[in-house]
């Protein structure tokens, strides 16, 4: 790789990704909006070309990649505000700026396109869920996410363009949200609040943001074409994780267990299958001990610096 175009750079998942691109000597432009907090990019961006685009708007975006001339594209730019992504109208926007960012890419010559979908377009019932198994999105925004998929899909396929469909399961890490759960059950213990949980028996296939970044940079790292889970393979109780986490924040019994109801529609088991991303020599680096661990850490020295 020698020049990739990340949308999205400034989020959670892209800051890693961005910040691997560039260490790999990796030509890297970052398609951001006008006044977009760059923070988790300090320490890399005078080493990225920031390219200013509303992905709303075809013309300024078609400016940012004929400017740049990606040879290959990592598109994670989406409305994902906790609390309030998953039935949001701004799922429909994205999906046409999704398709008129591939459409650009195409005709600007872009070799390989990779873009970031969700576990939630896949039929739950069905565990583990397999790259080709059957889908049954729940909410808006999973079904946005997955009439994209299906879109850009044979557009890429008629133009001869490999796109690679990254689903992303859960995941957790330094730098996100803070509103998000792993970080809202950090920072309540840290600060010695109780912490208001469910039972915790729902199983959920956790990675830490570092490996779902490493995914993204290895579909992009060749011609991979299809749909490829990103996900651990291995499930883990909610309620063991946030034990574990509450054990390294050393907190443990402010988690008050049952506090909360479960929501009815949780269901009890997600947990992915990824064995074509494997196949690529992708595999997670960090277990989830030692990757809550540095949670902690980054955690504890932002609030308590």
């Amino acid at each position: 790789m020698t020049r990739v175009l990340v949308t999205g750079g400034g989020g959670f998942i892209g800051a890693h990704v961005v910040r691997r691109l560039v260490a790999s000597g990796t030509e890297v432009g970052v398609v951001v909006r006008a006044g977009s907090d760059l923070r988790r990019l300090e320490s890399v961006i005078a080493q990225v070309r920031v390219l200013q685009a509303e992905l709303a708007d075809s013309a300024s975006v078609r400016a940012a990649v004929l400017a740049f001339r990606p040879e290959r594209c990592i598109h994670l730019a989406w409305y994902a505000e906790p609390g309030k992504y998953l039935h949001a109208q701004e799922n429909l926007a994205a999906v046409a700026s999704g398709l008129a960012l591939l459409q650009t890419l195409i005709h600007a010559g872009c070799a390989q396109v990779v873009m970031a979908g969700t576990c939630a377009e896949c039929d739950v019932r069905q565990q583990p869920l397999r790259e080709d198994g059957p889908t049954d999105p729940g909410t808006l925004y999973a079904a946005a996410k997955l009439s994209l998929m299906l879109m850009a899909r044979e557009l890429a396929r008629r133009a001869g363009v490999p796109l690679a469909w990254g689903r992303i399961f859960y995941l957790y890490g330094p730098e996100e949200d803070a509103r998000r759960a792993i970080p809202a059950l950090i920072t309540a213990l840290q600060a010695g609040r109780e912490f208001p949980a469910t039972a915790g028996t729902q199983v959920r296939d956790y990675l830490h943001v570092d490996d779902v970044a490493a995914a993204f940079v290895a579909l992009a790292d060749g011609s991979a074409g299809g749909t490829f889970h990103i996900a651990s393979g291995a499930g883990v109780a909610m309620r063991a994780l946030m034990e574990t986490a509450g054990r390294l924040a050393g907190r443990p019994e402010l988690i008050r267990f049952g506090a909360r109801p479960q929501n009815d529609w949780d269901p009890p088991m997600i947990v992915g299958d990824g064995a074509r991303l494997r196949a690529l020599g992708w595999a997670p680096r960090l277990d989830l001990e030692d990757g809550l661990r540095q949670t902690v850490a980054w955690w504890q020295e932002r609030n308590h610096p």
